[in-house]
């Protein structure tokens, strides 16, 4: 095994990513150096990229990079950035964690609206006294788009709490989760989604998941059902979404990701009252986990050992 030590740089218009991760990587791997762009004086020594959001020409720079990794479980910017070179490999962090923040995330927002929390706060500020009525949690369905770690974990959470939950996936799964409905196949989403209360998407964006949040889509919910994205921003045709509450065929819907991040101060969505817009919250990793795999995956890049988080460019995930 080789235990030279290997060069990477940190890649992101958005994030100080030395800041983030660089005092714990520097700790735990001192065979491994990962520097700022503009501390690099020997561009051919670059061989890993650790990255969020990159600019266009962010590659270019290094003739020898080999693996662009992301330091979340999005991986879509990367898979479709101009800078992609053949032979260049994309991977990604997988922390066992978000699934969990991401499952937290999701049933409160389901809890939130199926129990009248938002209504029962206007009420106390206006000092009145009104109960929520209340039905069985099996009479409420959840639709969960997407069957991954993060799928898995919101699906396992709104059958915990005895709502009625579908899952649509690719296909059903071995060891399938009791007290969860799968709609496999290429109808699955539809199925998925037919006069359900609350759509849960969780889904990873590839060119057949782009825009499936549509006017289609949302017209096989139950009227005024309640739209949660939590997947991607290029999920969600947001005309529609409009044009679905403006008809109440949605009565309101949570918003986590946005085609353009941060939300621009003028878009329209700010000034909605029947939406709840979080700034891309859900889920993060946590640093630890992603020092740890970022380490593993470049010892790995050095050493020629199989990639544990590369990602297959086939699936996009």
């Amino acid at each position: 095994m080789d235990h030279s030590t290997i060069t990477g740089v940190y890649l992101s218009e958005t994030l100080d990513l030395d800041g983030l991760y660089g005092d714990l990587l520097r700790a735990q791997a001192p065979d491994i150096t990962v520097l700022r762009p503009e501390e690099v004086t020997d561009p051919e020594a670059i061989s890993f990229a650790l990255c969020w959001l990159p600019g266009a020409a962010a590659f270019d720079p290094y003739p020898n990079l080999k693996v662009a990794m992301s330091i979340g479980a999005g991986v879509d910017a990367l898979l479709a950035h101009p800078g992609l070179r053949d032979g260049m490999r994309v991977a990604r962090v997988r922390d066992p964690h978000q699934a969990d923040l991401m499952a937290g995330f999701a049933v409160h927002e389901v809890l939130h609206d199926e129990r009248g929390f938002g209504r029962m706060a206007d009420c106390a500020r206006r000092a009145e006294w009104r109960p929520e009525p209340m039905r069985a949690p099996e009479a409420a369905t959840v639709a969960v788009l997407g069957n991954g770690t993060m799928g898995r974990a919101v699906a396992r959470g709104c059958a915990a709490l005895g709502f009625d939950v579908r899952i649509a996936c690719r296909s059903i799964p071995d060891e399938p989760m009791e007290g969860v409905t799968y709609c496999a196949g290429d109808a699955g989403i539809a199925e998925a989604a037919e006069g359900a209360d609350y759509l849960i998407n969780v889904l990873p964006l590839t060119e057949a998941t782009r825009d499936v949040l549509n006017a289609g889509l949302f017209a096989r919910l139950a009227p005024g059902a309640r739209l949660i994205q939590i997947g991607r921003g290029e999920h969600l045709v947001e005309a529609d979404l409009t044009a679905a509450l403006d008809g109440g065929q949605l009565a309101g819907a949570t918003l986590d990701v946005f085609r353009e991040e941060p939300l621009p101060k003028d878009h329209p969505f700010w000034q909605d009252d029947r939406l709840r817009i979080t700034p891309h919250v859900a889920s993060d990793s946590i640093p630890e986990i992603v020092v740890a795999q970022a380490i593993e995956t470049a010892r790995a890049l050095r050493d020629g050992t199989p990639l544990t988080y590369a990602v297959d460019p086939a699936r996009g995930y």
